[in-house]
């Protein structure tokens, strides 16, 4: 059976207009083994077969990274839910732990003692535009493929 790639990329990510919004230049390239959840689908099926010193540019739509963004995922809360939290505004994020995972929520509206809550992720419903370079390729260690199984 053949071990599943380590990939190590340093990459820009920017928005429609350009502007970069992420980037891992300055400091640590993104390190990742191929198939593993924690990296979005649309930089994996990019990057696969690639080697090092390769340069590219990906646009990963919606569906290939973070999905559409879902209205089930805003909800309205009372204010009570943010007792301890004295200047609440539109905004600020939370980390709740209801459910089987912690999440984190993003205020996006206060009406009196009813506060709305977005968990989408930020990024979804976003085409993304990366630029992309290859700074490694390698085998997947024993423990890393313990640690983090292939999907």
């Amino acid at each position: 059976m053949q071990r599943p790639a380590v990939y190590t990329v340093h990459y820009r990510l920017k928005n429609r207009s350009g502007d970069v919004i992420d980037t891992s230049e300055g400091g640590e390239p993104l390190t990742f083994m191929e198939g593993a959840t924690g990296v979005i689908k649309g930089i994996q099926e990019a990057v696969r077969g690639r080697g090092p010193g390769d340069c590219l540019e990906v646009t990963v739509p919606p569906e290939m990274a973070y999905g559409e963004h879902n209205p089930e995922f805003v909800r309205k809360v009372p204010r009570s839910a943010f007792e301890g939290v004295e200047n609440l505004q539109v905004g600020m994020k939370f980390q709740t732990n209801t459910g089987e995972q912690a999440q984190v929520v993003k205020v996006v509206g206060i009406d009196g003692n009813l506060v709305s809550v977005d968990a989408n992720h930020p990024l979804a419903g976003f085409t993304l535009y990366f630029e992309l370079e290859i700074v490694q390729v390698r085998e997947a260690t024993d423990d890393e493929m313990e640690s983090a199984p292939p999907q």
